[in-house]
Order: structure tokens, then sequence, then C-alpha cells
């Protein structure tokens, strides 16, 4: 219903058809298509059932983060007690996974600090839990680092809808990941991190692959070994966290080693571009009371003053941390 999308909408239509008018509908489509069968007068057809030929399972089907963990075999059976200890033993793969990836880890924040120090972009795209993780840590940036929203930009595929309910298959729409790269003005030199667990996404293919061709730099986050070839990744970062206790509950395990890779991608190059001082957060927006209190022990510490005098400052500075410590 957004006027944008309809005419985004429109000139793809129009590519392919001969269309007349179009417009926005303002009745839900069930009453369109009631509307439709009383139009048409449908009835059912009357045709030979089709033999069903077996198809090729899915690449999902074979990922590692689809597989059934023998760790919580009897998971219904178990006690609280029981449970909780299950849950935190298994975070000992997450740790394990990071480490095997410190390599890639590493180049790839390499390469985001060099994108950022040019003044060029991040981008996370990805679906569902993926999706959020993404847009999580992007939405973080402004108030942390005070830095333009966008210059760093999570893509979710089913757009805002899809962080407060799932909308699981907007995943399956390849060239919907590619036209939100277009939308956004994706260019060389900017980075784009596809984000799948399983590493079969559509969603983040079509972005990947719309991103390549603008001659920006792509990585895949997986956090399945088996995972089918991209060739739309030059970097590939995998997260081999394992099978999940809910077997493909990619929320839990795989879940938080991306979290914890986009924390450590981002906040990395803030700090290699000079938006960190020390271990503080000197670029803080003190927008609520604790942010300010925040913000006045910053002074007071950076600058071994008062209380008084870091707020005198502060006020100068119109609660501009960076610029009341200079």
């Amino acid at each position: 219903k957004d006027a944008g999308y309809a005419k985004l909408f429109e000139r793809k239509i129009r590519k392919r058809i001969a269309a007349g008018k179009f417009w926005v509908s303002r009745v839900p489509g069930a009453v369109g298509a009631a509307r439709l069968a009383a139009d048409f007068n449908v009835e059912k057809a009357k045709t030979k059932p089709a033999t069903v030929k077996a198809k090729a399972a899915p690449a999902y089907a074979a990922a590692t983060t689809e597989a059934r963990n023998p760790r919580s075999a009897g998971l219904d059976k178990k006690t609280v007690a029981e449970l909780v200890d299950l849950f935190i033993a298994e975070e000992k793969y997450v740790n394990a996974a990071l480490q095997k990836a410190k390599p890639t880890l590493v180049t790839v924040a390499a390469a985001v600090s060099e994108a950022l120090r040019k003044g060029r972009r991040l981008f996370y795209v990805g679906a569902g839990t993926s999706g959020r993780l993404g847009v999580l840590d992007a939405s973080e940036m402004p108030p942390t680092f005070n830095v333009s929203p966008d210059l760093i930009q999570g893509i979710i595929a089913g757009s805002a809808p899809a962080l407060l309910r799932a909308q699981e298959g907007a995943e399956d729409n390849a060239e919907a990941g590619a036209t939100a790269l277009i939308e956004r003005g994706v260019g060389k030199g900017d980075i784009v991190i596809g984000i799948t667990a399983s590493g079969t996404a559509p969603f983040v293919r079509g972005a990947l692959a719309e991103a390549k061709k603008r001659k920006a730099a792509t990585v895949l986050l997986t956090c399945n070994p088996h995972h089918p070839a991209w060739p739309e990744a030059q970097t590939t970062l995998l997260l081999a966290t394992g099978p999940e206790l809910v077997t493909g509950s990619t929320r839990l395990k795989a879940g938080t080693a991306t979290k914890l890779a986009l924390n450590l991608l981002s906040t990395i190059g803030m700090i290699r571009t000079g938006r960190v001082k020390d271990n503080l957060m000197v670029n803080v927006q003190p927008t609520n009371q604790k942010l300010r209190d925040r913000a006045k022990r910053l002074v007071m510490t950076l600058c071994e003053v008062s209380e008084e005098e870091a707020l005198a400052r502060l006020e100068k500075a119109k609660w501009n941390v960076a610029k009341a410590v200079e």
C-alpha cells in the first residue's frame, strides 16, 4: 500500500504485459477473491489428478542447521534444571565457531573499517532471525556512535512488518532482495553482508547478486558448512555452530553466533574510524537521563574535572561529548 512500491510494481508489470490502469486496492484481498468468484462463476475443475513426481530434496534439507542434535534427544522429558544446564553447555559451540572463523572475521572487519573510513556504507541483508539481527545491530549505531542511519543499514525480507511478525515466505523472493539494494543505491566500495543460517535464502542470494553486479564487496555469513555454492559472495564467513537443541530453530546458537559476529564487525569499524576513545563511548547521543549521566561521567573521566565543570562543558557543547572533551 506504499505509493513508491506501487510505482515500482507497475513498472515491473508493464515490462512484461500490456496493462491498463493501476491503483492501490483499498479492500482486503479476500473481498476481491469473492468478487472474482461471483463474476466468473468459478466451478471446480473436472480434470484427472496430476501424477505427482518426486522432487529432489531442497538444499536446506541437508543443512547442518536442519539436523537433529543428539545431545537434545528427549528434550520434552527433561527437568527445567536439566534444560538450563543443556542450554548453557551448548554455548561452547558458539565460541568454538567464532574461534575457527577468526581469520575471516579479521579480514572482513578490516574491510568494513576501510570502507567506513572512505565514507562508504555497510549493509546487512537477511530473512527471519538473520534479518532481524542485522536490523538490530544497524539500528544501534546512531545512538551509540552518533553516525548517520545511512552508514550501516539492515535490510530484512518482508520489510518493517517482518520485525514484529514472521513473514517466512518473503525469504523466497530473490528479486525483492535485489530491489532492496537498488532502492538504496548500493555501489562500488560499499560492503553487503548476506546473512542466512542455512546458506539457502533466495532473498539474500538475489541481494548479493545485485551487489556484485554493482561492484560492492560481498560477504556470505552462514552457519551451514554444507551450503550450496555462492558465486555471488567474494568472501564466506562460516560460523559452524552445529545442530540446534530444538531442530531447525536457528534463533538459538546460530543466532547467538551471528549477533556476536555482527557486533564485532560494526564495533571494530567504529573503533577504527575514531568513534571510540580508549574504551569509552565518546560519541554517545545523550537522549535520555541514563545517557546524559553517562555523558557527564565521560567528560569527568577524560578531562579530570568536577561534575559541575563537566555539566558546564556539555551545556556549552550542546551535549556533544566529543566536543565537550575537546
